[in-house]
């Protein structure tokens, strides 16, 4: 299945609950959608949990030089 045909979705999945549920609704829906695309992606092998971790100061430091 396409990047298109999932964010499709994704969005109808929005549409509908903010239709019928409300603002809260959404906001459930859209909070666990994102929490399931970071699942997503630690299962795919694409994130690991250091990346929420490492510090960032030290690979800008050695970009300036």
């Amino acid at each position: 299945m396409s990047m298109a045909v999932v964010g499709l979705l994704a969005g109808m999945a929005l549409g509908f609950a903010g239709y019928f549920g409300g603002f809260g609704a959404f906001v459930v829906v859209a909070a666990l959608g994102a929490m399931g695309f970071v699942a997503g992606k630690f299962a795919d092998g694409d994130l690991e949990a250091g990346d929420f971790f490492r510090s960032r100061t030290g690979d800008r430091d050695e970009r300036r030089r």
